[in-house]
């Protein structure tokens, strides 16, 4: 599953990819959660392990796509 993630200020945006094992409920309520706080920080980990921290107060967007979407390589549509 893949969220991407606005931040203010910023004309790029975060995208990560999360392991499949992701429960997409569970990550809302965790999104939900972090957000709740202006100095919160929303902490997420991709499928090759790492970690990602990033201040709540720098959010402007969350998407999270499906789980089961087909991947665009390369130039496709």
């Amino acid at each position: 599953m893949d969220v991407r993630i606005g931040i203010t200020q910023s004309m790029r945006e975060l995208e990560v990819d999360l392991g499949d094992e992701v429960v997409r409920e569970t990550l809302k309520a965790d999104i939900a959660a972090a957000m709740a706080n202006d100095d919160g920080i929303l902490w997420l980990t991709d499928k090759k392990g790492r970690e990602i921290a990033v201040p709540t107060a720098k959010i402007s967007f969350i998407e999270i796509g499906s789980p089961d979407a087909p991947r665009n390589i390369g130039f496709s549509v």
